[in-house]
């Protein structure tokens, strides 16, 4: 599966297995295309950031956009990782054990995904703000649609971290996650 595979099954309002982390990560890369292409439709004219910084900053975004299109995917993967620690069987003590653990293991990476992709986004949204009011005046909407795409993104990600928390048990963990979300929301 690949990030088109996972965005056909966000537009699909009868699939359940993606959702809100997958298209947060997608809104992410969205805003690395629309602030990477502002910064190159920058460089011909002083704005106030050298043109060879603005092209530094395209590059990043394209490296950004590439790990969260595949983010898009991992985040995906996480939710399967849930959903199959919870068909595990439950009859004997046994099994009540493993699956107990198997979904305390799933929360980790069901907050691990998103956490890393707000990590992303909230790059990506910290450049977009440098950027303002320093590049070509004739792309502001797409700087401010790309900054805003940023910080749903990231936004969404950080309540996906904070959603899987519930299944996590491990307490090392969890004060990791609670700090990343305060760190990385945006207000």
């Amino acid at each position: 599966m690949d990030y088109k595979d996972v965005m056909d099954l966000i537009l699909d309002t009868d699939d359940v297995t993606v959702g809100g982390g997958s298209a947060s990560a997608l809104s992410g890369a969205l805003a690395c295309g629309l602030i990477g292409m502002v910064c190159k439709l920058s460089t011909k004219k002083d704005y106030g950031i050298p043109p060879d910084i603005l092209l530094e900053y395209a590059r990043e975004l394209e490296e950004l956009r590439e790990k969260l299109l595949k983010g898009v995917v991992d985040d995906a993967n996480a939710y399967g990782v849930i959903r199959d620690a919870y068909k595990l069987p439950k009859e004997t003590e046994e099994e009540k054990a493993i699956r107990k653990q198997a979904i305390a293991n799933a929360g980790i990476v069901g907050a691990s995904a998103p956490l890393e992709n707000a990590k992303l986004c909230r790059r990506v949204y910290d450049i977009g703000i440098e950027l303002a009011g320093k590049t070509n005046p004739n792309c502001y909407t797409d700087l401010a649609i790309g900054c805003e795409l940023a910080k749903i993104g990231t936004n969404g990600c950080v309540m996906n971290i904070g959603i899987n928390l519930s299944l996590v048990k491990d307490e090392a963990k969890l004060q990791e996650f609670n700090d990343a979300i305060k760190e990385l929301r945006i207000d």
